[in-house]
């Protein structure tokens, strides 16, 4: 329960150090005094039910939005918890089974189930690799600045090693144990040293300049639009005069998701005599909008990235992938929409998935850009998020408001600031009720719009960098580090014997 002060927005990072090796130093004990393994599936998910109803309370907010879902709040707050700490009771399970006699080969084997089962945990049943232990460095830029070569969840295996390790100093029985945690502090050390070159390396790089304006929006549009009878030009209004257009500039503006409920991808050109008083040739817009596609049979909905050029043509757009559950689709919807459910976001059915994830090529008006677009929820995902390094940055919009004023939003954010230094890419991001930035590829924020206000920030200039080591090659680094763990465990068990 204490690491939940480790994570955003506290980033307490030291605690950590306590309550990971008490965790640890918890299961060698009773593993000498009980030998039911079972038993201690159950302390580990006393564990993750303890960490996860601390920091996941904001997922019930929600469904305080919508009277059909307000029954759902007890069960999701404690459901919720109780079933991601499910992967902690196995962490605990399989320690046990595997831990060794030497205390440096458990040390490794604890590390080595925790990672492999959060990595688990972030695939399983759509995944939800929601506060990772690495999120408590997320202030840390310069130790972060590894997964551009590790990845996170690379770094995450590190960092459950390096909060546990002061257990080998304690339970030292040679100096092969202190040795091993004296390593451990040191390699956190050189990923200091490591992210400060880094940075100045990148600051060094020279600039170029897009030859337009890419103008990311934060906003802070009520929730209510979802429900009542909210006027959509009220809304666009309000929206281009956060954007602030000029007739003389070049300008990509950028517009959060699901900012118009009730307007569909094609419904939007029946606005454009208001966007004709405020846009010309030199404009292009980017909005997160519902869309669909009708056939003979049914009607499909899409939550997509949708561009535009000044007169409301439609030009290109991305259909979202990974969708939220309950929030985009109803699991098991044929039966749950017969008690009265239904998804959060829209009031006819669930979303459909997208067909993959693609880049998308914009090139109107005399503008030319290149993004890999990531709708809200997509963000959280580390991995080979693109096989194709050719394109200009990665563009996140997103709808925080579900989440009221909590320390979801915050958490999410950062997210970004992960995924920008593993592809090594700029992430333009634009929020309702959350915050709007500007994130280069060290994983600094340029400029923001903060939580709670409304506004827009620039970006007309990058540098450029090589591709990282992740981009290229993904989560397979995880696979490698995970082969190297297994060998020490080997190497350290058979010195042990010997």
């Amino acid at each position: 329960m204490a690491s939940t002060l480790s994570l955003p927005p506290y980033n307490y990072i030291f605690i950590n150090f306590f309550s990971f090796t008490l965790f640890f130093l918890f299961l060698i004990k009773k593993s000498k005094i009980i030998r039911k393994k079972n038993f201690f599936f159950f302390y580990g998910w006393l564990f993750g039910f303890g960490f996860f109803i601390t920091n996941l309370y904001w997922i019930s907010i929600s469904l305080s939005f919508d009277e059909n879902f307000k029954f759902l709040i007890p069960l999701t707050i404690f459901l919720l918890p109780a079933f991601l700490a499910l992967f902690y009771g196995f962490i605990s399970y399989f320690f046990i089974i595997f831990k060794t006699k030497n205390i440096v080969g458990s040390f490794f084997i604890f590390s080595l189930i925790f990672g492999i089962i959060e990595f688990l945990r972030s695939f399983i049943l759509t995944g939800f690799p929601w506060n990772l232990v690495v999120y408590s460095f997320s202030n840390q830029l310069e130790f972060i600045s590894v997964t551009s070569i590790l990845g996170t969840y690379g770094l995450n295996l590190f960092c459950i090693s390096l909060f546990t390790c002061p257990a080998l100093f304690i339970m030292r029985e040679s100096r092969i144990d202190t040795t091993v945690g004296i390593i451990f502090i040191l390699i956190a050390l050189s990923f200091f040293v490591h992210g400060t070159y880094y940075k100045k390396k990148f600051d060094n790089l020279d600039k170029e300049t897009f030859g337009f304006k890419i103008r990311v929006i934060g906003s802070n549009i009520s929730l209510e639009r979802f429900y009542s009878d909210v006027e959509p030009i009220n809304i666009i209004e309000d929206l281009i005069d956060i954007s602030d257009p000029d007739f003389e500039k070049k300008t990509i503006f950028v517009w959060p998701e699901g900012i118009l409920p009730d307007i569909s991808q094609n419904e939007l050109a029946d606005f454009d005599w208001l966007f004709k008083k405020y846009f010309n040739r030199n404009h292009l817009l980017i909005i997160g909008i519902n869309s669909k596609l009708k056939n003979e049979f049914t009607t499909k909905y899409y939550n997509s990235l949708s561009i535009y050029d000044h007169q409301l043509n439609l030009i290109n757009s991305y259909n979202k992938i990974n969708l939220v559950p309950f929030g985009e689709f109803l699991p098991y919807e044929n039966i749950l929409k017969k008690i009265g459910l239904k998804t959060l976001t829209n009031n006819y059915q669930s979303f459909s998935k997208g067909d993959k994830r693609k880049i998308v090529d914009i090139n109107a008006n005399n503008i030319k850009l290149k993004i890999l677009p990531l709708i809200c929820y997509e963000i959280i995902y580390s991995g080979k998020l693109f096989d194709d390094n050719n394109f200009d940055l990665i563009m996140n919009i997103s709808e925080d408001g579900w989440f009221g004023e909590s320390a979801g939003p915050i958490q999410h954010f950062n997210h970004s600031i992960f995924r920008a230094i593993e592809s090594g890419k700029y992430i333009v991001r634009s929020a309702n009720n959350g915050s709007a930035a500007i994130i280069n590829p060290t994983g600094f924020v340029e400029k923001q719009v903060n939580f709670g206000e409304k506004g827009y920030v620039d970006l007309e200039e990058k540098r450029k960098i090589k591709p990282t080591i992740f981009s290229k090659y993904g989560n397979k680094i995880f696979g490698l580090l995970i082969l190297l763990y297994i060998s020490l465990i080997f190497s350290f068990n058979k010195f042990k014997n010997d």
